[in-house]
């Protein structure tokens, strides 16, 4: 992906693009309206606005039956990503589905959970599970408790980076910012993990728990500095509490004193 301001990826070339991948796989997709609205729609628009124009133009121009839809979409997200690289590189061009999931998929929980998984392996799902949270929180937690076992680190990371209360670009998820209990099992499957991609994203999470529930997120980061611990979870404590560091937090210095 060469450099260019990002917004710009997501215009005429790109929807020639999905279109084409789409009419391998569906020959009657409508090719020349999607790519005529898409590049008519795009250009007032700033990136997010414009991912979400190519995600409604591929609604409708499938038939708005988000399950066929998706069915159709999933065929042409191609292999899975082995780098530990996220949504702005070569997989770029699949944010508009994400969007697709995000915004059409909610009654549809299932197809949509396996749909997010595949993106993710990919791209990321981070945007796309949490309207998800919001909606279906039980069910959805669940899914994203199994995640963090998975073998594959993109889903991992998804695990904990879709249940960051704060995660930026997105709406806050206040059921974690008034109480984030619930996403700390799922750091603790995570709080070993052996990539760095996964630890940045546990010591991100953990960052956004420090800024709303203090007590909560030092009681976590006490209880993982005891005893012998390896460099990965060192190395999530000292990221997750660089800001307290910075700012001379005593505990803060205390805990790096025993880690390092």
């Amino acid at each position: 992906m060469a450099y260019k301001k990002l917004k710009y990826w997501f215009d005429k070339d790109l929807a020639i693009m999905l279109s084409d991948k789409i009419c391998e796989v569906k020959p009657d997709f409508n090719r020349k309206d999607f790519v005529n609205n898409v590049d008519r729609g795009v250009v007032e628009l700033e990136l997010k606005d414009r991912v979400e124009l190519m995600a409604d133009e591929l609604y409708k121009e499938l038939g708005e039956d988000y399950t066929s839809g998706i069915r159709t979409l999933m065929k042409i997200v191609g292999p899975e990503n082995p780098n530990e690289t996220g949504m702005f590189t070569e997989y770029y061009w699949l944010m508009p589905i994400a969007k697709y999931i995000e915004k059409y998929g909610l009654d549809d929980f299932d197809i949509s959970m396996r749909a997010i998984e595949e993106i993710t392996k990919r791209n990321t799902g981070e945007y796309a599970i949490r309207p998800y949270i919001v909606a279906h929180p039980e069910k959805t937690i669940s899914v994203m408790h199994e995640w963090s076992k998975n073998e594959n680190f993109h889903i991992r990371r998804l695990s904990c980076e879709g249940l960051r209360p704060r995660l930026p670009w997105a709406k806050k998820l206040d059921m974690f910012i008034e109480n984030p209990n619930r996403i700390i099992p799922i750091l603790e499957n995570l709080k070993d993990d052996k990539v760095k991609y996964v630890q940045n994203s546990v010591a991100n999470c953990i960052n956004d728990i420090l800024k709303d529930n203090l007590e909560i997120g030092l009681a976590l980061i006490e209880s993982w500095s005891k005893g012998q611990i390896g460099k990965e979870r060192q190395w999530i404590i000292k990221h997750a509490t660089r800001k307290l560091v910075k700012s001379k937090n005593d505990w803060a210095l205390k805990v790096m004193g025993k880690v390092i």
